[in-house]
């Protein structure tokens, strides 16, 4: 199972700490991250439209049967092959069947060469998958982040971040997305880095156990 790893030692991670006092206190507070990446493409965007708006307990149920009713085996072709009522009676909705065809038609007519997407920048990355139905850019930068390993994406709009910025920083919950924007400069060019530290906040329950980073760096180091 391939695992995207960041350690507090790495060149990336003490540069990052070097240009932002509250993020060198998260991350030696949090320690090492690592996260399991979903390196087979096509599966990896189907997974995630399938989890759109749903719980993820949810979708995880749709996704295994849907994973049984393609003998396991995710492909363009395989999805195009099934007939409408075949999907949509694993709980797929009737829209949610059209994202995944259109998907799969223009991954299987080449319109969008996945395997070729790393040759790519992020931005052209970000422009190529939003082209298809049911594909945002928020989307597209987990995308970019869980299933191409990119190390420099922010996704301003993931409430995740907001929520980690927020408590990090120790703003107003009006001002989370906007105290992203203003770190965003700063942290670049390691912005999935400052990223997978603000998701541990909410992951590790910071918000809960503590008012704020001195607290939680204190407890994390008795």
């Amino acid at each position: 199972m391939k695992k995207l790893k960041v350690k507090q030692d790495d060149p990336e991670t003490i540069a990052l700490c070097k240009t932002d006092r509250q993020m060198k206190k998260l991350v030696q507070a949090v320690g090492d991250v690592e996260t399991v990446m979903r390196p087979d493409l096509f599966k990896s965007l189907v997974r995630s439209m399938i989890g759109q708006q749903i719980s993820v307990h949810a979708a995880k149920a749709i996704f295994t049967r849907l994973e049984t009713l393609m003998n396991y085996t995710i492909s363009a072709e395989g999805i195009l092959q099934k007939h409408e009522d075949e999907l949509r009676s694993i709980g797929l909705s009737g829209r949610k069947v059209v994202y995944l065809r259109d998907l799969a038609e223009k991954v299987k007519c080449n319109e969008v060469n996945l395997e070729k997407l790393d040759d790519h920048n992020n931005q052209s990355v970000i422009k190529q998958l939003t082209s298809i139905k049911g594909i945002g850019k928020w989307t597209a930068e987990m995308f970019l982040i869980f299933s191409l390993g990119r190390m420099d994406v922010l996704a301003i709009d993931d409430i995740g971040l907001q929520r980690g910025a927020k408590w990090l920083y120790g703003v107003e919950k009006s001002e989370r997305k906007g105290i992203l924007l203003e770190k965003k400069p700063c942290w670049s060019p390691y912005l999935t880095t400052a990223s997978l530290y603000l998701w541990e906040v909410v992951h590790l329950d910071f918000e809960r156990k503590y008012t704020g980073i001195d607290e939680a760096l204190a407890d994390r180091m008795n």
